[in-house]
């Protein structure tokens, strides 16, 4: 399995911290296995738990502001030699991950949403089975990871097109909304889903992580320009549906909790969360 890791959006709700900073990069934290805590960008995070649950192909979709992106997950031999024995362990973890994966870095020049973003990688999928995950936005838990419960879902229902992650939320205008059936308390079978709707069909919220089969690529060719005058993944997802194709979603859990650098107060928010709970 591949993965696919967006991290082009623009960030406006943060600047100007993001003029020049992408998002993606902005730090939490997180703790080491001594007990140490540290600073990671939460991308890292992202990588890193894609990684521990076996997914060494990794496609990035950056923007403009790639740079800093790409020169943190370049390994610098310079930088590591000059740090004390202390400092490199803070990064050694970290550089060994980086060199048994393969990485491949694909622009999205314009900021044409989700959807436009993972239809960019297309071609290094190819018929691949393959992870979405937006790089503003990590899952942890005291448990089982939450990409691990994923995979063993899509492992566990082979006719099955999508796995799709979903939580109960107070305000679902504000997210993707699935109208599920309930197969078992911790399954669900999902009938319809909608881009920030007017009038919300269930009370639970997608989150931005998705395991595909290939097949959603010939949805996203399909899709228009939709809510915010973009390329909404939801869209494609609807059309997958609507065709046929069975589409499953599990909710998080009471040992799972999430990360969100999104905007001001939610990276507050995940800043005390992973402060805590890390």
């Amino acid at each position: 399995m591949k993965s696919v890791i967006t991290a082009a959006g623009k960030g406006s709700r943060l600047l100007p911290l993001t003029k020049e900073l992408p998002k993606e990069m902005l730090p939490i934290f997180s703790r080491l296995s001594s007990g140490q805590k540290i600073m990671v960008p939460i991308l890292q995070l992202i990588f890193e738990d894609l990684f521990n649950n076996g997914i060494k192909n990794h496609c990035f979709i950056v923007g403009r502001s790639k740079r800093s992106i790409e020169d943190h997950f370049t390994l610098d031999s310079l930088f590591q030699n000059e740090l004390s024995n202390h400092q490199k362990k803070l990064i050694t973890s970290f550089y060994k991950k980086i060199k048994k994966s393969n990485l491949v870095w694909i622009n999205q020049d314009e900021p044409l949403g989700f959807g436009d973003a993972v239809k960019r990688s297309e071609s290094y999928i190819g018929t691949d089975n393959f992870i979405v995950h937006g790089g503003d936005v990590s899952i942890l838990s005291k448990s089982n990871s939450t990409i691990s419960r994923m995979i063993k879902t899509f492992n566990d229902n082979p006719s099955a097109s999508a796995i799709l992650l979903c939580k109960k939320i107070k305000n679902p205008e504000n997210y993707g909304v699935p109208e599920i059936t309930k197969i078992n308390s911790t399954l669900f079978s999902v009938k319809n889903v909608e881009e920030k709707p007017t009038k919300p069909k269930s009370n639970y919220g997608l989150l931005p992580c998705y395991i595909f089969k290939p097949i959603i690529f010939k949805y996203l060719h399909q899709i228009k320009q939709g809510k915010n005058n973009e390329f909404q993944l939801t869209d494609a997802i609807q059309k997958l549906i609507s065709d046929g194709h069975q589409v499953l979603a599990i909710p998080t859990n009471a040992s799972e909790f999430e990360l969100d650098v999104g905007n001001v107060e939610s990276y507050y928010k995940s800043l005390n969360m992973s402060y805590k709970k890390c």
